[in-house]
Parts: C-alpha cells; sequence; structure tokens
C-alpha cells in the first residue's frame, strides 16, 4: 500500500517526511492524503505497477501544518457544530437503562454511522473548497444527517432549523465528489439531498 512506501520512506531515506497514519486498517482516518489526484487513505490505496511514478500531495485547499499533515481544525469545529450526540427531552423508559430502538428505525443509520472523519469527501467537494468557513460540509452535514434520522433523539426540529441555511446547507450542488472520494463508500451528497426534503417539508 501507499503508506508502506511512505513509512519505509521515513525509515530508510528521509526521517523528516511527516504524515499521519494509525491504523493501517482502514478505520482510524488518519492517513488521508491526495494519491494520484484521488483523496484517499494511504492503507488503503495500492502502489501502481512497478516502475510508474506516484504523486502524493496532502489533501487540497487545506492549511498544511508539514508535508502531508494539514491542519484539520476548521473541519473538526464544523462537526462540533452539528452536536454529534444524542439529546433528549424526556428520560429514558427506563431509569439508567438504554433507550430502545426498533431493528427498522437502526437501519436508517446505516450509510452514515460507517463515516471515519477522515475528510477525503469535504476537500474534494469544490463548494467547501470555496466556502470553507461556512459551508458544513458533506462530512459534517452527513453526520447531521445521521443523528436528525435517529429514532431517540428528540431534537429533529431544532437540528433542522440549526442547518438551514444558505451557507451552511445550500452550498452543496450535488457534484458528488464526496461519493467518488469516501473511502468507506458511502454516499454523503445523498444525505445532505435527504436533509433539504426535510427542511422543504418542515417549512
Amino acid at each position: 500500500m501507499v503508506l508502506d512506501a511512505l513509512i519505509k520512506i521515513k525509515n530508510e531515506i528521509d526521517p523528516t517526511l511527516t504524515f499521519r497514519r494509525s491504523c493501517r486498517e482502514g478505520i482510524c482516518g488518519s492517513c488521508a492524503m491526495n494519491i494520484d489526484g484521488c483523496n484517499g487513505l494511504a492503507c488503503l490505496t495500492k502502489i501502481p505497477e512497478a516502475g510508474s511514478a506516484s504523486t502524493v500531495t496532502p489533501l487540497p485547499h487545506m492549511f498544511v501544518i508539514k508535508d502531508l499533515v494539514v491542519d484539520m481544525t476548521n473541519f473538526y469545529n464544523q462537526y462540533k457544530s452539528i452536536e454529534p450526540w444524542l439529546k433528549r427531552k424526556s428520560p429514558p423508559p427506563v431509569k439508567g437503562k438504554e433507550i430502545p430502538q426498533s431493528k427498522k428505525d437502526r437501519a436508517k443509520l446505516d450509510g452514515m454511522y460507517e463515516c471515519i472523519l477522515c475528510a477525503c469527501c469535504s476537500t474534494s467537494c469544490p463548494s467547501y473548497w470555496w466556502n470553507p468557513e461556512s459551508y458544513l460540509g458533506p462530512a459534517a452535514l452527513l453526520h447531521a444527517n445521521r443523528w436528525i434520522m435517529d429514532s431517540r433523539d428528540e431534537y429533529q426540529g431544532e437540528r433542522l432549523d440549526a442547518i438551514n441555511d444558505e451557507f451552511k446547507l445550500y452550498r452543496c450542488h450535488t457534484i458528488l465528489n464526496c461519493a467518488r472520494a469516501c473511502p468507506k463508500g458511502l454516499n454523503p451528497g445523498q444525505k445532505i439531498q435527504n436533509i433539504k426534503r426535510l427542511e422543504a417539508s418542515s417549512h
């Protein structure tokens, strides 16, 4: 994998080479970078045929800290802004116990909870490139939809109101670069469309 090549370069050629990595299993999202023009995880991206050169660059349109390490502060702040945790107005049915959820309702979260916040989708999105401070981006909006669709959450209306904004939500033009870039095979664009439908039906 590309990550193996980077580790070999760091160990044997240039110890100053800097990049993030952790699990090597496509779970942590640390090694997200642009490889031959496509965003992806270095640990899941195979090295091309022997003899052919590869170009590895940091995630596009992000402030670079050093080499392949980009500043994720704004990305994480946007994720935090959608309040990615369960919010309730009423106590659990049984005090101190979990809140039950049917299999049908649990299935509604498929295609969202698997997101590893690697930022491959957001940094492949032209709308995010031009409006990184105001547009929440595919990853944050995917997670916003995940909590909006959670049957145990009781703040759906408030969550919809919080992102019903010309820039936060409606900068998405359904180009779907996000779906092509996602290493987990998710479709953030589709989930953003679901939010827009819910916004239209709630106002």
